[in-house]
């Protein structure tokens, strides 16, 4: 009986190649383009008007739209995002999902209190005003919920990833339905948004956390992968109802399934 031998994984001879040409651009983001990034981040440049976006607003993401495109992903984005006091929700596969988010759209994201410590990311996301959530404490839930309605009552946006933490990619978890009640008591819609990376959604696995897998162990690792689309989808938006996070959670999970080509359930 002859013995099954499996094959070795190909290996990626590009990716030497691809570290030599995007880390110089990557050093030049960081020392030039990021100190022009938070000099034009100030209390004047939030004043100013570019059409219907501020300033510092749209400075933020071009800042993290560059970002992206630096990690060979080129983004399509499909439907228009709400504009206004709109809660948004995705799933959650990378910590590069905030940029690519805040490359569309501006937005206070709800994101573990471990991101604020992380290099660069936590500063950056600190910057663009993210509310910090200790995990596992009642008390930083009850702040973040007042926060987060506050902000919404003000007119501005908040995204959330109601998985609760990054996923594997080959499934959407449970939508948690708390985070859903500032949108309730705030009367205000939730609008979907599905993240595919790769071609129809192909290399979710790649960018997501490997298993032990460290903040820079992935980031140096996603930043020699090929060069892939990034479908962006803007989906419907869920109306309020009252004494009905369950079900905004629930309809939420269930159009980003769909626009996934994931089972509903």
């Amino acid at each position: 009986m002859e013995s099954a031998v499996r094959p070795l994984p190909s290996r990626d001879l590009l990716r030497p190649l691809r570290y030599l040409w995007r880390t110089p651009l990557l050093l030049l983001h960081l020392l030039l383009a990021l100190p022009l990034t938070v000099l034009l981040i100030n209390r004047w440049s939030a004043r100013l008007q570019i059409g219907d976006e501020r300033l510092d607003h749209r400075v933020i993401r071009w800042w993290q739209g560059s970002l992206v495109r630096l990690f060979g992903l080129r983004v399509r984005r499909f439907g228009t995002p709400r504009r206004g006091a709109v809660l948004y929700v995705a799933n959650h596969v990378s910590w590069l999902d905030i940029s690519v988010l805040h490359g569309q759209a501006m937005m206070g994201f709800v994101a573990k209190k471990e991101i604020s410590r992380w290099p660069l990311v936590g500063w950056l996301a600190s910057l663009a005003g993210t509310i910090y959530h200790h995990r596992g404490s009642n008390e930083s839930l009850a702040g973040v919920m007042h926060q987060m309605l506050q902000r919404l009552q003000e007119g501005e946006a908040v995204g959330v990833f109601p998985e609760g933490r990054t996923t594997s990619g080959e499934r959407i978890e449970t939508f948690h339905a708390r985070i859903f009640q500032p949108a309730v008591l705030g009367q205000v819609p939730a609008q979907p948004v599905a993240l595919r990376y790769g071609a129809g959604g192909a290399a979710q696995t790649r960018i997501a956390f490997r298993p032990n897998e460290s903040f820079l162990g992935n980031f140096l690792r996603v930043l020699g992968e090929p060069s892939r689309p990034l479908e962006v989808h803007f989906l419907e938006p869920v109306a309020p109802v009252e004494d009905g996070r369950r079900r905004m959670a629930e309809a939420c999970r269930a159009r980003i399934a769909a626009a996934m080509e994931l089972p509903p359930a």
